[in-house]
């Protein structure tokens, strides 16, 4: 057969099925047809149904491996869909595939069809030749790495050499069917594995049509369409073997058994990953997400500790913690009578009733928090620059680096022909292909668009709901937890004060909100994705990349920004406060506590982000685990000869097109709360940790238990993740650095230390006073007065005439009463003069941290330049002596026929005649 390159995939369908048809024609006593699937195969031995080992990967015969399996049953519908089969299983057998059928009568529940799907050489070497599959034709000569000193260290930490390193290292070039005596092939059989073998079959499928030849219904085409209309239950290729225990035939290489026992066990979590095993039984895509995401969790351990170091900072420097002492004192905090937090319902508090808070307050608003907001800005330039690095020698030691992604991503979605009826020229190809009008294209994009504005302002609707819940109900838990000798709850109120319980409880409800959102939202994102009818996959995969995380970021940061940066903010002060919603809403915006919002950010963080985490695995581990239990119990008690591979694999769950996808979803929501605002919670990182080192060893679990096979694909990175990982990077210095300016108490405390305080030596006491603001009582509103029998005992209005706020404004009396001091002023300078530095010092740091580590390792790139020149030396000498041969044979071949002529002419003459 031709070569294939530059043909449509229909020409290559029809030029095999031209090139095999004499094949499957002279071959009927070896391969099934259509109407008699299931009997014997003559030439093959007796095997009794009901001793027969079927818990195997191969054909009845033993010899012919099967690549793939599809499922059926027959239904009320069954004439028409019995028709789409037989059009489609006459045509992959015209592509050269051989099929072999279980009757029903032979499955566990007596209603499934199995159908096997083998491909023979003459298939796999047609396919690999268009799919420019890399295959080994060298050993390769670089010598291993030398070995590092104190490995003896790592080796606890080491898988064995034969589950790391799975195949031999070899230099590899695209496979070409002409040139099949170049490449190193040893077994036909075995020379291209169970990954590429079905990933050439899911390729045909999704090109084969099911339709007669005199008929033109071109949409009819590939195993999708059957799938959505019910013609075939399930498609998929086979796991080598049980998980639990190897397979009995030796030709199996049991992956699946060594991926289960040396990655998917829990106590493995301390162990490396066998990325190369994982790479060769699922694919490149599948391997890229678990080196991607084993490398996150090693990074997050350097966070981690940082994380660690700064909190025990914050516990360490716990006694020398000045204005937490001044606040808790009797005789300072004790005596400090605070103006009420809300209208009517809160009455006058001592300052010293937050003494709790400000100690807790302290463990994450110290010193150490700058240091560690500026360390992790480089911490995330770091993790991406190695992560280029890493991912640039997997594309080497995968073969991804001539890989062509735009060939293999830009296909045309069945969908995409389905439904654009409109044919035009395509420039390129010259041939006639599907598009959609461009006013078509337009009223979808602006109803998209209108869609997803709706779901964001939905969101930022239920924070707002969420905000006023917290306005409201803040009065009464300051009335119930109010400093009465008679409260029932003294000793809590003493513990929880209604800051806190009003922000836990809020915390609690914004995360209900957000998981019944995202839960409606994902169907919505698919639906509106599918509303605009992308081209190709990759263009469908980066449309719902970008809608989802859109909305997952307004969905999960949305209470954290407010707390962060509008809380406390836009107050007011007694006798003029700012409300939400205006003066008739009576809901007064949230003050801070004195020692500043930082601790309530904590708090609100804490919960989304564990809630999540917890959520999470739950339903990725304890719902599969009880489905796997079940699911053990049958495959368990089912002999071998009864309960086949094809049936296992059937039970399992199916592994979708958006698996993939939640995942990655997942880790870069994880991945925006420890950079985003990783400054109010230095343990961030450390909760990752323990939850990463959880999720890889759970997806491992489910992949190699719960799943089917998925079909292997190809990737070279991990696509569109990177970028939104850039720009949450980017985001990430100038939230932290806005976070320590406006959201901790850090630059009022500094500012007063360097330029306010009292004394001869720069000390903290007397912060307390300075920061707080006086009021005159008197001058207070009715409407912001407390009711009757809302002021605690210890109140006296013939005693005490002011009240204090958190701002920094002139007393009364003063000429300019109320207003700003010039420390108000000194401070916000000081603010912005942090952000502007902050920001500058760690972009500076990243950009040349960028610069100075290549994404490309030089190893790597000495590598590809050697291969390439071997490629092309090889080729060289492989096209010489193939000439020489060729000559060779043509000067024999003339010798022989001048001998049997009458008058021959010498030898001589005849090698010249050659040359």
């Amino acid at each position: 057969m031709k070569r294939l390159t530059g043909k449509t995939k229909e020409a290559t369908l029809i030029e095999m099925s031209n090139t095999l048809d004499s094949q499957i024609e002279g071959n009927n006593g070896n391969i099934n047809s259509i109407s008699d699937r299931g009997t014997q195969l003559p030439g093959h031995r007796e095997i009794d149904k009901f001793g027969q080992n079927r818990d195997s990967v191969f054909f009845r015969d033993g010899v012919r491996r099967i690549d793939f399996v599809l499922s059926y049953i027959d239904d009320k519908d069954g004439d028409k869909k019995a028709e789409r089969r037989r059009e489609f299983e006459a045509n992959l057998e015209k592509a050269g595939l051989e099929l072999e059928t279980e009757d029903k009568s032979e499955s566990d529940d007596r209603k499934t069809y199995y159908l096997k799907i083998h491909a023979p050489w003459e298939v796999l070497a047609t396919y690999a030749d268009v799919l420019k599959i890399k295959v080994p034709f060298k050993a390769s000569d670089i010598p291993k790495a030398r070995e590092v000193p104190l490995e003896w260290l790592t080796q606890p930490f080491r898988l064995p050499d034969n589950i790391m390193r799975p195949e031999p290292d070899y230099f590899t070039a695209p496979f070409d069917k002409s040139k099949v005596d170049f490449f190193l092939i040893d077994d036909k059989d075995t020379f291209f594995p169970p990954s590429t073998r079905n990933r050439i079959v899911y390729y045909i499928m999704t090109r084969c049509p099911y339709y007669k030849e005199d008929r033109l219904e071109k949409d009819k085409t590939g195993i999708k369409r059957l799938l959505n209309n019910g013609t075939y239950t399930s498609a998929y290729p086979l796991h080598d073997c049980k998980y639990w225990k190897k397979a009995q035939d030796m030709q199996c290489e049991s992956e699946r058994y060594h991926l289960y026992k040396y990655w998917a066990g829990f106590l493995c979590f301390y162990k490396e990953q066998p990325l190369n095993l994982i790479k060769k039984y699922y694919g490149e895509k599948i391997g890229i997400y678990f080196a991607w995401l084993g490398f996150y969790t090693e990074m997050l351990f350097f966070a981690a500790v940082m994380g660690v170091i700064c909190f025990v900072y914050g516990v360490l420097s716990y006694e020398d913690n000045i204005t937490s002492k001044e606040i808790c004192d009797p005789d300072i905090g004790g005596m400090i009578v605070m103006c009420p937090l809300c209208d009517k319902k809160c009455s006058y508090w001592k300052l010293n009733s937050t003494c709790l808070s400000s100690w807790q307050s302290h463990l994450f608003d110290n010193e150490g928090t700058v240091f560690f907001a500026m360390f992790m800005g480089i911490w995330v330039t770091l993790f991406l620059e190695f992560w280029k690095r890493r991912q640039a020698r997997l594309e080497y030691e995968w073969d991804l680096v001539d890989f062509e992604e735009e060939q293999q991503q830009l296909q045309i979605r069945p969908e995409y022909e389905l439904k654009c009826t409109g044919r035009r020229l395509n420039r390129i190809t010259q041939e006639m292909e599907p598009y959609l009008p461009f006013p078509s294209k337009c009223a979808r994009f602006c109803l998209s668009g209108a869609t997803v504005l709706f779901w964001t302002c939905l969101i930022v609707a239920c924070i707002m709901g969420v905000i006023a819940y917290r306005l409201a109900v803040y009065a009464a838990f300051a009335s119930v937890m109010k400093d009465s000798p008679t409260s029932k709850i003294q000793l809590v109120g003493s513990l929880i004060t209604p800051q806190l319980a009003t922000s836990v409880t809020a915390s609690c409800i914004n995360f209900v909100i957000i998981l019944i959102l995202n839960f409606l939202y994902e169907h919505v994102a698919i639906w509106i994705t599918d509303m605009e009818i992308p081209k190709t996959h990759l263009e469908y995969e980066n449309k719902l990349t970008m809608k989802m995380f859109m909305f997952q970021f307004v969905n999960y940061y949305s209470s954290c920004f407010y707390v962060a940066f509008f809380k406390g903010k836009f107050v007011g002060y007694p006798g003029n406060y700012t409300y939400m919603f205006g003066k008739w809403s009576k809901l007064r915006n949230e003050e801070c506590a004195p020692g500043g919002c930082l601790i309530e950010l904590t708090t609100q963080l804490l919960i989304v982000m564990a809630g999540k985490q917890m959520v999470g695995n739950v339903q990725e581990a304890l719902l599969p685990l009880l489905r796997n239990w079940w699911g053990s119990r049958k495959g368990r008690s089912h002999p071998e000869s009864t309960y086949s591979r094809w049936e296992q694999d059937h039970d399992l769950q199916n592994f979708s097109q958006f698996g993939l996808f939640y995942e990655y979803l997942e880790m870069v929501i994880q991945f925006g709360f420890i950079t985003l605002f990783v400054a109010s919670f230095p343990l961030a990182p450390l909760l990752a940790l323990f939850n990463n080192i959880l999720e890889v060893r759970v997806d491992a679990w489910k992949f190699t238990t719960q799943f089917r096979r998925p079909v292997a694909a190809k990737a070279r990175n991990i696509g569109a993740w990177e970028e939104i990982l850039n720009v949450v990077a980017i985001l990430s210095v100038v939230t932290n650095a806005f976070i320590v300016a406006f959201t901790s108490d850090m630059i009022p405390r500094l500012v007063y230390l360097y330029a306010y305080h009292t004394g001869s030596k720069a000390t903290m006491r007397g912060y307390i006073d300075n920061s707080l603001s006086f009021y005159n009582i008197s001058q207070i509103p009715d409407a912001n007065l407390p009711e009757a029998g809302e002021n605690p005992s210890w109140f006296n209005n013939s005693t005490i005439t002011t009240c204090r706020y958190r701002d920094y404004r002139y007393p009364p009396g003063h000429e300019k009463q109320y207003t700003h001091t010039m420390q108000f002023w000194h401070i916000l300078a000081a603010k912005l003069a942090f952000i502007i530095i902050m920001e500058h010092v760690v972009f500076v740091v990243k950009f040349f941290v960028a610069w100075l580590i290549p994404d490309v390792p030089a190893e790597v790139k000495a590598r590809i330049k050697r291969e390439r020149f071997l490629v092309q030396e090889y080729l060289h000498n492989y096209e010489v002596e193939k000439l020489k041969m060729q000559l060779s044979q043509s000067f024999c071949l003339s010798t022989e026929t001048a001998s049997l002529l009458p008058s021959s002419p010498s030898k001589h003459q005849v090698l010249s005649e050659c040359i």
